[in-house]
């Protein structure tokens, strides 16, 4: 079972061991004239601490400029950020704790003043006790387009390295 605290303080966080990586997702629910583009870069992080293994995820995105308005709570039906802590084995490495990050919705329809989508958001640290065995954050942004598309749609990233 997950538990969550708050992300990784600026003292911690040099002994975390974190991947970037990024994603160009195309805007489903439109198909205008206009760009409609959200490149997404997500940082999963990792690190040990005697039998344990910790995560958290830090995701910023450059969303398209809206026609539709400033903070445009319509764009999704829902969006999560799922975090998980995978044990490091030979073949597929199995998930061994998850939690869902529900706040990103908000912060993904959340636009500047000229309704440009350009934010971030920072998910809250889970833990396993991993005992001997290696670990490794992974994560999967998951989208349900607003009244398009059938549900959530998954978009993985590059998984933190193995501590």
């Amino acid at each position: 079972m997950a538990s969550t605290t708050l992300a990784a303080s600026p003292a911690s966080a040099a002994s975390y061991h974190c991947k970037t990586s990024s994603k160009s997702i195309d805007q489903a629910n439109y198909s205008g004239p206009l760009p409609d583009q959200w490149d997404v870069t997500t940082k999963l992080c990792a690190r040990r601490s005697g039998s344990y293994v910790y995560a958290y995820a830090f995701v910023s995105w450059d969303g398209p400029v809206s026609i539709s308005g400033v903070d445009d709570t319509s764009i999704f039906d829902a969006a999560r950020f799922r975090l998980q802590i995978k044990k490091s084995q030979s073949g597929t490495d199995p998930v061994k704790t998850s939690k869902d990050f529900y706040g990103i919705e908000a912060k993904l329809e959340d636009s500047t003043s000229n309704a440009n989508y350009n934010n971030s958001y920072t998910t809250g640290t889970i833990t396993w006790k991993a005992g001997s065995s290696r670990g490794l954050a992974d994560g999967v942004l998951q989208l349900d387009w607003r009244r398009c598309c059938g549900g959530y749609h998954s978009y993985d990233f590059s998984a933190s390295p193995v501590v």
